[in-house]
């Protein structure tokens, strides 16, 4: 008999159904997806959650054994509901999925300001593109934008 298997009403009222999260529940798997993909280790994440899903209720009670360690070591707001979560194989889903959408929407965002900064140093002359290359100190997006309406850019 497995958790599916009890009826709705008869269920622990800690844990919701498996198809609806709460907010925080949200948050957190959202929360871990940004995370991940700001670090820039959405593909490290991903073969370790994909290869480790079968495995996900152990981990999720190595958790629990590790918790006085983590919590002396780090302040963890939400390790107690992330770790709930990780029980159940349709979450590491949810978290993959996340990670995706995030490192996809990442990469536009990427690819956008590369075209905008090729077009904003082709406009510059030799002496300022040198000057940008070896100072680091290229102009944000924002400033990309505002560089490209006061010239006037009819590339985008």
């Amino acid at each position: 008999m497995s958790y599916k298997d009890i009826p709705p009403e008869s269920r622990p009222s800690g844990q919701p159904h498996d198809d609806e999260l709460t907010t925080e529940q949200r948050e957190v798997l959202e929360g871990v997806a940004r995370k991940v993909v700001d670090w820039k280790m959405a593909v490290p994440a991903i073969m370790a959650l994909e290869t480790a899903k079968p495995l996900s209720f152990i981990g999720s009670q190595a958790m629990v054994f590790f918790e006085p360690i983590v919590q002396s070591l780090f302040s963890i707001k939400h390790y107690d509901t992330f770790r709930e979560l990780m029980e159940n194989r349709a979450n590491v889903e949810r978290v993959l999925l996340l990670i995706e959408k995030y490192d996809s929407d990442l990469k536009a965002r990427e690819k956008e300001y590369k075209q905008k900064l090729k077009t904003y140093l082709r406009r510059q002359t030799r002496g300022r593109r040198v000057w940008l290359w070896l100072t680091g100190r290229y102009p944000s997006l924002d400033q990309l934008n505002k560089a490209a309406e006061t010239h006037g850019s009819t590339r985008q």
